[in-house]
């Protein structure tokens, strides 16, 4: 199974060249041009303003319960800490958080949340009934379906620009 962030890092290299060097991230090669710009809030701190946004859009994949790539996003500690692949902020550098890049979804195979695909196929397809007939599994039929991509409930709503900028000016205030 492909690691969430390996597929985020390889998708920025499709779409933007070379993302990886040295088995390590250069993020600085995305085109930070298509995120929006840090927020002029002062004194953001996770707790009172970026806990509820990650909330509302990320702890479904990324809390407590098998959280996807081991990646955390339910308290500041974890979210410093990073996942499988590494840390994704950067404190004092959003430019160079992997969470930025993921969060703008610069590029749809990158987009957290992810963007909805159909498969092809029509009926086997997500939300219809499956190959056989009978009613859609339980949540909405899968990934990308009514549930959501990931089968339950609606879908997570991305973040807005705003957010974006939120979460940009947390980071670069040092992301405490």
């Amino acid at each position: 199974m492909i690691k969430t962030s390996t597929l985020l890092v390889l998708a920025l290299a499709g779409a933007t060249g070379s993302v990886r060097a040295d088995d390590k991230w250069d993020i600085t090669k995305i085109d930070v041009s298509k995120v929006p710009p840090a927020a002029s809030t002062q004194g953001v701190t996770y707790e009172k303003d970026i806990r509820p946004i990650f909330e509302a859009s990320c702890f479904r994949c990324h809390g407590a319960q098998k959280p996807k790539a081991d990646l955390r996003l339910d308290s500041l500690e974890a979210v410093l800490k990073g996942g499988e692949d590494g840390k994704i902020v950067v404190p004092g550098n959003s430019k160079t958080s992997l969470v930025v890049a993921a969060v703008a979804r610069v590029n749809e195979d990158v987009a957290m949340p992810p963007k909805f695909r159909p498969r092809p196929g029509g009926p086997g397809g997500p939300g219809g009934p499956p190959p056989g007939g009978g009613a859609p599994p339980p949540g909405g039929g899968g990934p990308g379906g009514p549930g959501g991509p990931h089968g339950f409930g609606p879908p997570p709503k991305p973040l807005t620009p705003d957010q974006i900028g939120l979460v940009r000016a947390w980071i670069d205030q040092g992301a405490k």
